[in-house]
């Protein structure tokens, strides 16, 4: 268990004393049949400004992690889900314009999921790694989806300050009782009374709310194509996993509905037939490999997963293991065993019957990427030609080739005029990440690797500024500033791209100021109120 959870909890409890009640916005989006909480919590615009701030700690912390292979995939399945809700209406066209809708993982091995105020859903690696279907994955995915759709947390806010509000008068009645009576344990038991029966009216509103995220999540799972007994089988998983630490009793003070309770909901949903083939098994095997070795990273854990087992295991748990092997063994430095074991991964996803388009890709993004670890940059670009297409690249394949192109150059002996043709690709691959931050201005890793490509070609205003967008990106708005203005001083522009540069680091410079300013304002004009996510656990 990371510190990433109790941080975010802190994290949340502070930021919550900020939040204060605000009035009943004026389009009103679809609510389910829970009455109107919502009408006294937060407007839209409120909600998605708090996710962001949340948002600029969360991506700073260790336990943020930004796996461009496992990221996409996970996103791939939220994406067809949000699709789904937006189709069936759970999604307004307001919410839809107004969230970011926007899914990042935590190194963590817990298995959870949580949802954020404006939109945001985080997923450890831990639920990654226990669920052994896309289905399974995707009914997780649903269910904090929901509570996003349906605005759990205004609710939340709403109900809270109700509760509050009751349980203050309830402790100013016992106490005036109390100070009739001389007693102070008379006092002491009132205050005590006002509180739990607050915290009482909370637990019942969150389970309530967790009922329909169930509800609702397994419409959105059958809408997007998912197979609607994932969801059931989900829960039987997250039952077997917590009787090591959860008896089950006290079902009352649980914030969640008892999972034996959930299983037998969703099953009856569902039906109790013959199991539907599941979504995409070949690729989530390999990316449940994946979650495993990123979340336990040590020496121990990469020494383990690293073992291949002596007998020949089924086709679905034999891609699992030999992805894991191949990538714990990059990840040790053993490069010639790694490389051994993504070619009998590639060989494997050929000779598999039914073998699909996404597995072999899958298999050969694995290979490029400890193809770059060993330090050969010509088979790690080998491996990403085949995956280019006209409609440009992927993420995963856009970065990594980044990576190959610089790393070439740097081998080659530098940049410089001796080595044109290594120049050129560089120019290239700069220009392809270019390209894709037009559209994706907030991704870290791509400035990161931008900044590298102009530091390598000597362009200092143009890796100035893709530093300080990195910092931004990261929700570091101070150094972002800070590394903008130090390049303005020391820097003067030389050349036509110098001045377009210095041209474009004036103008982000006055915006991240306002940015800043504009923060402050909120942070210092907010008055007190509740909140917080809307999950933890399910």
């Amino acid at each position: 268990m990371t510190r990433f959870a109790p941080r975010l909890m802190a994290l949340l409890l502070c930021a919550a004393t900020a939040l204060a009640p605000v009035s009943q916005p004026a389009a009103q989006v679809r609510m389910p049949a829970l009455g109107d909480d919502g009408d006294e919590g937060l407007t839209v615009a409120a909600e998605r400004r708090y996710g962001e701030q949340i948002m600029r700690e969360v991506r700073r912390d260790p336990a943020y992690l930004d796996d461009p292979v496992l990221l996409e995939y996970v996103q791939s399945l939220w994406e067809r889900l949000v699709t789904a809700a937006h189709k069936r209406g759970d999604i307004g066209q307001e919410l839809r314009a107004q969230f970011p809708w926007e899914l990042f993982l935590v190194r963590d091995r817990s298995v959870n999921a949580f949802a954020l105020p404006g939109g945001y859903v985080g997923v450890h690696l831990g639920l990654v790694a226990l669920t052994g279907t896309a289905d399974e994955l995707a009914s997780v995915l649903a269910h904090e989806l929901s509570h996003v759709s349906q605005r759990h947390i205004a609710r939340s806010v709403a109900s809270a300050s109700r509760q509050g509000a009751l349980s203050l008068a309830a402790m100013l009645l016992g106490v005036i009782a109390a100070s009739r009576a001389n007693s102070p344990d008379l006092a002491q038991a009132a205050i005590a009374g006002g509180q739990a029966a607050a915290i009482q009216g909370q637990l019942n509103f969150s389970r309530e709310m967790e009922r329909e995220a169930d509800r609702i999540g397994l419409a959105v799972l059958q809408e997007a194509g998912f197979v609607p007994t994932g969801m059931a089988r989900m829960f039987e998983k997250l039952e077997q996993a917590s009787r090591l630490n959860d008896s089950g009793q006290y079902p009352y003070l649980r914030t969640h509905p008892l999972t034996t309770e959930r299983v037998s909901e969703a099953r009856t949903r569902t039906g109790y037939g013959a199991e539907p083939e599941a979504t995409g098994p070949q690729v989530h095997a390999m990316m449940q490999a994946r979650a495993r070795v990123l979340m336990d990273d040590g020496v121990d854990g990469l020494r383990r997963a690293a073992l291949t087992p002596a007998h020949s295991p089924a086709w679905r748990d034999r891609l699992a293991v030999l992805y894991g092997a191949a990538l714990a063994q990059s990840r040790l430095q053993d490069h010639e065993a790694a490389r051994r074991g993504a070619q009998a991964l590639q060989d494997a996803v050929r000779e598999m019957p039914g073998a699909t388009a996404g597995a072999a890709r899958t298999a050969a993004l694995l290979r490029a990427e400890i193809e770059l670890a060993a330090g050969d940059s010509a088979r790690a670009l080998s491996q990403l030609r085949p995956a280019q297409s006209a409609a440009g690249l992927p993420r995963p394949e856009r970065l990594l080739q980044g990576q190959a192109v610089l790393q070439g150059a740097v081998a080659a002996g530098g940049v410089a005029g001796a080595q044109p043709a290594a120049r050129e690709a560089l120019k290239e691959s700069a220009g392809s990440l270019q390209t894709w931050l037009a559209q994706h201005r907030s991704d870290a890793a791509a400035w990161q690797l931008l900044a590298r490509h102009q530091d390598a070609l000597g362009a200092r205003l143009g890796a100035a500024r893709a530093w300080a967008e990195t910092r931004a990106a990261l929700g570091d708005l101070g150094a972002a500033i800070d590394l903008l203005r130090a390049a303005r001083r020391s820097q003067a522009p030389a050349t036509a791209a110098d001045f377009i540069d210095a041209s474009v680091i004036d103008a982000r410079l006055r915006e991240l100021e306002a940015q800043r300013r504009e923060i402050a304002r909120e942070l210092r004009g907010r008055r007190s109120g509740p909140g917080g996510p809307a999950d933890d656990g399910g």
